[in-house]
């Protein structure tokens, strides 16, 4: 009886043994899986820092092109005050 009782416990052992090896295997697949989500969620943190970037070097260009057309809106007016003052001869008369 002594015997089959230690053949019992060591082939427990023996499973205690297995699974916890199997537990090990499924700890070394975790982490390299959590690895490469951390290298995955460091690319995206990159890239959506380059869209932020390019969303803030957007805005300034857009302030600037705004700016443009006042300025060009601004001449615009002033030249269209200059040439009105200007009196033009036609075949018909005076402009």
């Amino acid at each position: 009886a002594g015997s089959r009782l230690v053949a019992e416990a060591g082939s427990t052992i023996g499973e205690i043994v297995a699974n916890a090896e199997k537990v090990a295997a499924f700890i070394s697949d975790i982490t390299t899986a959590a690895n490469e989500q951390s290298q995955g969620i460091g690319q995206v943190n990159t890239a959506v820092g380059q869209l932020d970037q390019m969303t803030q070097q957007n805005a300034a260009l857009v302030e600037q092109s705004a700016a443009a057309a006042e300025s060009l809106k601004d001449q615009a007016i002033k030249l269209a005050s200059v040439v009105a003052t200007f009196r033009l001869e036609t075949a018909r008369g005076t402009v």
